[in-house]
């Protein structure tokens, strides 16, 4: 019996025809995962190509090629611009980040990022983090688990929810998946629970990797790490997610507010080669189904 796949790129080859890559470039995948997309750009790169990728969970090493061309950095992405600067590169023709979960996450069950196994409550992505999943609950007060579900898990009812956390953690500390899934179970729609449920445990890993702030801080930098008319390609699985990378890409910033020079010209580094997210078609949704939320934008710098 075959390994299961550490994580199977979605959209992957209209993410390689955004990204355009030319056979001297160098490219950074700041989530390297399971390696596919890596691996399919080492494809496109020639002897004088390079690629650094980006990965702060220790698992992901053991999927690193052999490759003189290729450089692994166990690093959050945000950091890229710095360790840029320590391995000699100023600028890079494009940069990729799939925000996808790998499947790996989800089918190793200590790592506690699914409800369909019993293990402690997790979900760090850098297992030497020091905030675990079960550590936020026993923080967060009711006020920041309303928010933080209203926020990254879409519920239509946030604060009954967090109320039911509340009520259990008053009981008994909530440790471990199972126990998180029962305290939470009663404040679910029993005919969507397993959606909702899903949508609880999303939101929480969303809050322990400070993955919107990462994002944000990694678009921020993109237009110092890129040559000009280099592209940056995004892979989005929620819509705050998707949301910040089309305001970035309209409007060079998070909240999406356009500035405009003295003369009312938009003033903006990107030029958006997706005006609308590329989505995946039935026939990938069939064979990978968590391609179905899969988003991808891309833009390229155009700074004047």
């Amino acid at each position: 019996m075959s390994e299961p796949a550490y994580h199977i790129p979605a959209l992957l080859p209209q993410t390689l025809e955004c990204l355009d890559i030319k056979p001297d470039g160098i490219y950074v995948d700041a989530t390297f995962g399971g390696g596919g997309h890596s691996r399919a750009i080492l494809e496109r790169l020639g002897p004088d190509g390079r690629l650094i990728a980006f990965d702060q969970d220790e698992d992901a090493i053991a999927n690193a090629p052999a490759d003189p061309r290729f450089t692994f950095v166990r690093s959050n992405f945000r950091f890229v611009r710095n360790f840029l600067r320590y391995h000699g590169v100023d600028r890079v023709d494009g940069i990729l980040a799939d925000l996808g979960v790998s499947f790996h996450h989800f089918d190793d069950a200590e790592r506690g990022f699914s409800f369909r196994s019993d293990a402690p409550l997790d979900m760090r992505m850098n297992q030497k983090a020091p905030l675990t999943a079960a550590r936020l609950l026993e923080r967060y007060d009711i006020r920041d688990l309303t928010s933080l579900f209203r926020t990254y898990a879409d519920l239509k009812d946030p604060a009954k929810a967090a109320k039911a956390i509340i009520a259990a953690r008053g009981k008994a500390p909530i440790l471990t998946t199972f126990q998180l899934a029962d305290a939470v179970r009663p404040a679910l729609n029993p005919k969507g629970e397993k959606k909702e449920m899903a949508q609880v445990f999303q939101a929480l890993r969303i809050a322990v990797n400070s993955e919107m702030e990462a994002l944000t801080t990694l678009l921020t930098a993109a237009p110092s790490m890129l040559k000009e008319g280099g592209r940056a390609v995004i892979l989005t699985y929620h819509s705050v997610e998707d949301r910040i990378v089309k305001n970035f890409f309209r409007s060079g910033n998070a909240e999406g507010n356009i500035e405009k020079d003295f003369f009312g010209k938009p003033i903006c580094d990107w030029r958006q080669i997706t005006r609308s997210p590329i989505t995946a078609d039935a026939e990938e949704v069939e064979l990978n189904p968590r391609s179905r939320s899969a988003k991808l934008r891309a833009a390229q710098l155009v700074k004047d």
